[in-house]
């Protein structure tokens, strides 16, 4: 498991900020471990803190906008992505304004701050979901999806279609993170010339520049627009390239769209607060789905923490296989309940049991309802535990362990055949006298499926009384 990261170095950019028209000084600053990606306005009175959380997020009409007590910060999702992309976990992003600077319309100059500063390797493991099943989202409104599925490591893909003549269908894929510099950081965010005329209408974009953002020319352009624009952005005269791009702006890539909105993807899923090691695929993404998706993976990755749910690698070579259980234990089979051993130390075991419909408790537990009785998780998990206490003698194969108790044992869903078991126990406290007192889970397809306290003893066959 990797460790999490922090910036070496504190580094400052300057620049205006795309909406607000503002001069603004935005300083990356090292962060401790597990503190993730936070926001402070050095501006305001007590330099409040945002967290870059989906759960701040209150608007994403023009990009994306948190706020936290009445605090705002406007179109981070460049920045996060820039983060995200360097594989940064631990930020402060220290403003002056409620707006990062918006540079050239992407993360570009971001990313080579980031990479200026430096990266520090933080004493603490990096958490990451591993995406087991697949997890969408859909806008029946506008057709937008957002679909996660399993993969050896994050990777993305947007597929936009915008209906124009001008900007049809683009796609971009990112295969992993080490891609994102070289190919994306530096794909700038665009607009259509009826949005363009729209938002300086309503008085937005003060801080807007031909050349930090492309315009797609998707209507007519009068004499009357070309005036405003020429005004607006400070030029004597405009024109459109054969491309339909406004100006004399050059395209870094034919798909610099479709690359852009992966950026975005990036960007606000960063909200999540968490890794993910899956592979996204956004059909016509945009602000609102990326971030409604957000929500709803951080509410799965909640649930999953507060269970306790681990992610192991099933397929791993086991500490222990089934022959050395058996050197271990004195079941056998049928009643063997543990078929390999993941880990082990002298504190915490985890071992795994396959349940088929060949378990011979299913015959009558129940008849055309098959579901493993509660009592047989109970003692799958005793098992493990006796791999676990068993393991710390010189030679298991001379003692048993008795349990003398269980408690809390709770049922919170039903095992049935083709689940897979994943049991976990940890001692409460040091193995004293021969006594181990332990806490047990079992977790099967990504949710705490049992658990309970229990006490066992170890003790020597030959003393064993009938």
């Amino acid at each position: 498991m990797a460790n999490q990261t922090t910036i070496a170095n504190s580094i400052t950019l300057k620049g205006v900020g795309i909406h607000t028209g503002e001069e603004v000084k935005m300083t990356f600053k090292p962060a401790p471990a597990n503190h993730g990606y936070a926001f402070q306005r050095i501006d305001l009175e007590g330099s409040p803190i945002i967290e870059a959380l989906v759960e701040h997020v209150v608007d994403t009409k023009r990009g994306t906008t948190l706020q936290k007590n009445g605090v705002t910060i406007h179109t981070g999702e460049h920045v996060l992505a820039a983060l995200v992309g360097c594989e940064i976990d631990n930020v402060i992003i220290e403003l002056n304004s409620s707006e990062p600077p918006i540079m050239d319309g992407s993360s570009k100059f971001f990313v080579e701050a980031l990479e200026k500063a430096g990266l520090k390797e933080l004493e603490a493991n990096r958490y990451e979901y591993v995406v087991n099943e697949n997890i969408s989202y859909t806008d029946e409104e506008t057709g937008s999806e957002i679909t996660l599925l399993p993969a050896d490591n994050y990777q993305v893909t947007t597929m936009v279609d915008f209906g124009t003549k001008v900007l049809g269908t683009q796609n971009a894929t990112l295969k992993d993170l080490s891609e994102f510099k070289k190919n994306f950081a530096n794909a700038r965010t665009f607009s259509f010339l009826h949005e363009l005329e729209m938002l300086l209408e309503n008085g937005l974009i003060k801080g807007g520049d031909l050349n930090n953002a492309i315009v797609y020319v998707d209507k007519e352009l009068s004499e009357e627009t070309m005036d405003r624009l020429c005004k607006a952005f400070n030029k004597k005269s405009i024109s459109v390239n054969s491309n339909g791009i406004l100006d004399n702006l050059n395209l870094h890539y034919p798909n610099e769209a479709a690359r852009h909105k992966l950026l975005d993807v990036v960007g606000d899923l960063a909200l999540i607060g968490t890794r993910i090691k899956g592979k996204v695929i956004a059909t016509k993404p945009g602000h609102y789905i990326n971030t409604q998706f957000a929500k709803k993976m951080a509410k799965i990755i909640k649930d999953e923490k507060r269970n306790h749910v681990p992610q192991y690698n099933l397929n791993a070579q086991p500490a222990l296989d089934v022959n050395q259980i058996m050197d271990i234990l004195p079941h056998r089979p049928p009643f063997l309940l543990v078929d390999k051993v993941l880990e082990i130390s002298d504190k915490h075991v985890v071992a795994v049991k396959s349940v088929t419909m060949n378990e011979p408790f299913f015959q009558g537990h129940f008849p055309g309802q098959p579901v493993m009785p509660g009592v047989l998780q109970i003692e799958a998990m005793a098992q493990a535990g006796g791999v676990l206490v068993l393991n710390s003698v010189p030679d298991p194969e001379n003692y048993l362990t008795f349990f003398m108790k269980i408690e809390n044992a709770r049922f919170k869903h039903p095992v049935v055949p083709g689940d897979t078991l994943v049991f976990k126990l940890e001692l409460l406290s040091p193995i004293r006298r021969g006594i181990c007192h332990m806490q047990a889970y079992a977790y099967s397809r990504g949710r705490l499926t049992t658990e309970a306290q229990m006490m066992a003893q170890i003790v020597k066959k030959k003393q064993v009384k009938i």
